[in-house]
């Protein structure tokens, strides 16, 4: 078997970014997990993330995240 190789290169550039993100409370912590997931996906992809505050006068959560994003 013999390989070649190219002066080619496949380069993905990933950015992290910390952002913050203000959810509604659901009546079930499994549609708050899943909305929590589809809010911070329209920012990239999740690394990790935790719930900060909960505001039960207002019914909303503040989740702090760390997302990947593909850089330009």
């Amino acid at each position: 078997m013999r390989c070649i190789f190219t002066n080619y290169q496949l380069l993905i550039t990933m950015t992290t970014h910390f952002i913050t993100a203000e959810i509604d409370l659901t009546s079930s912590p499994a549609k708050l997990h899943q909305e929590i997931e589809n809010s911070l996906k329209k920012q990239g992809e999740p690394l990790r993330w935790a719930v900060t505050n909960v505001d039960e006068k207002e019914q909303k959560v503040r989740v702090e995240a760390i997302v990947t994003a593909k850089g330009s």
